[in-house]
C-alpha cells in the first residue's frame, strides 16, 4: 500500500513542484494543496512561485490558463478528461464566425473557457470582476457579447440596468438548481442566510442574501455575524468554509450541486502524474500570446 499523501509531499519537494487545488475538489485533494482557490487566482499565484512543475487539481481549461501564464513551467493535470460543461458550450469556429459578422462588438469572456476562446476575446473576466469589466465597456458606448455564461450575463444586465448580448452557455450544475430545493432548506433552517454564485439563474439570485464568486462567498460567511448558511454553489466549497468557520453551520442548497468532473481527481492520480510527469498541458504559442493579451486587459481594467 502506498501512502499517497506522504509520497506526494516527498515528490513535490524532490521535483520542486507546486500543487494547486480548486475549491470544488474533493476534501483530501484540497488538504494536500499548497494553494487553494479559484482558477485564475491559482494560476496567477503559481506564476509567482519558483516552482518548476505546476500540478493543477481542477479541470482542463484551468490547467491551460496556468500554462498560458507560466509557459516556462511544466503544467500537469492529474486527470486529463476532467472537463468543463460550460467551457464546452462555446468553440473557436463559432466565436470566430460571430466576430467576422460583428466586427464592432467587444467580446468579454468568462474565465471558464479554453485558451482558444480567450485568445479570440477582447477581455477576460471572473465572477469577482465581471460587473466592473462589463460596466467599463458599456460606459464607453461599446456593443458587447458576453460569453459563454448566460446567467452571469443576465445578472449583470439586471444589476447594471443595461442590455447586451449573451452567449447561450451555462454551468449545468448551477443552471439547473431547483429554487424549491433551496426554499426547502430555508424552511428547515429559517435563520440561515442564502448565499449564491452568479452562475445560478436569476430566480435563485433574487432570493439570496448575498451573491458573489466562490472567494467572495468564503469571505462573506467568515465575516458575517450569521451562524448558518445555505450555500448555492458546488458543494466542494463547504469544506474550506467549515475549516475556516468551525463553529458555523453550512447546508448545501441542493444535493445536485456536485460537479462530476471536479470530483474525478484522486490522490493516486496526483501521485501518478507527479511521479511520471505525465498529462502535460501544451498551448500553441500564437494562442497563448493572444490569450495573455485578453488577460492583461482584464488586469488593467480591474485596477
Amino acid at each position: 500500500m502506498i501512502d499517497y499523501k506522504n509520497e506526494i509531499l516527498r515528490l513535490k519537494k524532490e521535483k520542486n513542484a507546486v500543487i494547486l487545488a480548486h475549491y470544488y475538489q474533493e476534501d483530501d485533494i484540497q488538504d494536500i494543496a499548497d494553494f487553494l482557490g479559484d482558477s485564475l487566482n491559482l494560476s496567477q499565484t503559481a506564476k509567482d512561485t519558483d516552482a518548476d512543475i505546476i500540478v493543477f487539481c481542477g479541470v482542463h481549461f484551468m490547467a491551460e490558463t496556468a500554462k498560458v501564464l507560466s509557459p516556462q513551467k511544466k503544467v500537469l493535470l492529474p486527470v486529463m478528461n476532467a472537463g468543463c460543461a460550460m467551457a464546452n458550450t462555446i468553440n473557436a469556429a463559432d466565436l470566430q464566425k460571430y466576430k467576422s459578422e460583428h466586427p464592432d462588438t467587444k467580446i468579454v469572456t468568462y474565465v471558464n473557457t479554453t485558451a482558444e476562446i480567450k485568445a479570440l476575446s477582447d477581455c477576460i473576466c471572473t465572477s469577482t470582476n465581471g460587473l466592473k469589466i462589463i460596466s467599463h465597456y458599456l460606459e464607453q458606448g461599446d456593443k458587447i457579447l458576453y460569453t459563454p455564461d448566460q446567467n452571469l450575463g443576465k445578472y449583470a444586465m439586471k444589476i447594471l440596468n443595461k442590455q447586451f448580448e449573451v452567449w447561450n452557455g451555462c454551468c449545468p450544475i448551477h443552471h439547473y438548481l431547483d429554487k424549491n430545493k433551496v426554499l426547502e432548506q430555508k424552511r428547515l433552517h429559517p435563520d440561515a442566510l442564502i448565499v449564491a454564485h452568479p452562475e445560478c439563474q436569476l430566480d435563485i439570485l433574487e432570493i439570496s442574501d448575498y451573491v458573489g464568486s466562490t472567494a467572495q462567498l468564503l469571505s462573506f460567511v467568515s465575516k458575517s455575524d450569521a451562524q448558518e448558511f445555505i450555500v448555492c454553489t458546488e458543494k466542494g466549497v463547504l469544506h474550506p468554509m467549515q475549516v475556516k468557520n468551525p463553529n458555523k453551520k453550512f447546508y448545501i442548497g441542493s444535493p445536485t450541486l456536485n460537479c462530476h468532473d471536479m470530483k474525478k481527481t484522486r490522490l493516486e492520480d496526483v501521485y501518478d502524474c507527479l511521479l511520471n510527469e505525465t498529462n502535460e498541458i501544451f498551448v500553441d504559442e500564437s494562442v497563448r500570446v493572444n490569450a495573455v493579451k485578453s488577460l492583461d486587459t482584464m488586469l488593467e481594467l480591474s485596477k
